[in-house]
């Protein structure tokens, strides 16, 4: 049963592929002949545009597009646009979709599959999205932890395996990456940036300076003015944890 507030469910379509643009536009309007096709977008950043303009209130977006891919299009709607993500790809991340929050369809278009979520989209269009917040975390995985990094020392090249790395230290343009046997490599990787890859890794951030290698940290004391500093395995630095990173010492 349609809410009363939305009589006639306005929809963009959003792919690549005109072909198949063009088959998901057919296959909604046998399917689905009470809903107006209100626009249609090529990339992302054409979806974008058009859905703050026409503010659908169904959006069908090909998760791989130009530009902006379907999610991070999905990521800017408010509270106002149903999502059907479309893919020709059954990943296992889609899994998440079955929870029944949102949906998607598979191309070329799936019949069995487009009914299902046109009949899910009929029971919701009286209720406001759903937060998308969590499932977005789902389908966004981190990219995969690299085994090794390339730095620069001197004039010469190192290929430094991660477990051999003792912390990283921001100096200036550069970040410093400690090992056992080296002090001087540097890479152009900004600290803040390594400090979200590498969590995943085994790396904390202590300080705006420091990202180090738990498994590196032999102790942790406090001095005379309270201030926490970490000892090292393999190393004779001291580094200190600055009062935003202290929650991670637990009793200190």
């Amino acid at each position: 049963m349609m809410s009363l507030s939305t009589p006639r469910p306005r929809i963009l379509i959003a792919d690549d592929e005109p072909l198949l643009r063009a088959e998901l536009r057919q296959s909604l309007a046998a399917l689905w002949p009470e809903a107006e096709m209100v626009a249609e977008a090529a990339d992302g950043y054409e979806a974008l545009r058009l859905a703050r303009a026409m503010e659908p209130d169904v959006a069908f977006l090909d998760i791989r597009m130009p530009g902006l891919s379907g999610l991070e299009v999905a990521r800017t709607f408010g509270a106002r646009t149903h999502v059907v993500f479309v893919t020709a790809y059954q990943e296992h991340a889609l899994a998440a979709f079955d929870e029944g929050a949102i949906d998607y369809v598979l191309k070329p278009t799936d019949p069995v599959r487009l009914v299902r979520a046109i009949e899910r989209l009929r029971a919701r269009l009286g209720t406001p999205p759903p937060d998308l917040a969590r499932l977005m975390q789902q389908l966004s995985p981190k990219p995969a932890v690299p085994s090794w990094l390339q730095a620069t020392v001197g004039n010469a090249i190192h290929f430094i395996d991660l477990s051999d790395v003792i912390y990283f230290c921001s100096e200036f343009k550069y970040t410093r990456v400690v090992t056992p046997q080296q002090a001087e490599a540097h890479i152009r990787t900004p600290l803040k940036d390594l400090a979200s890859e590498l969590e995943d890794a085994g790396f904390w951030q202590i300080h705006r300076g420091y990202v180090v290698a738990v498994k590196r940290i032999a102790a942790v004391s406090r001095d005379a003015d309270g201030a926490l500093w970490l000892s090292l395995r393999g190393h004779a630095d001291k580094l200190p944890v600055s009062q935003r990173f202290q929650h991670r010492f637990k009793g200190m």
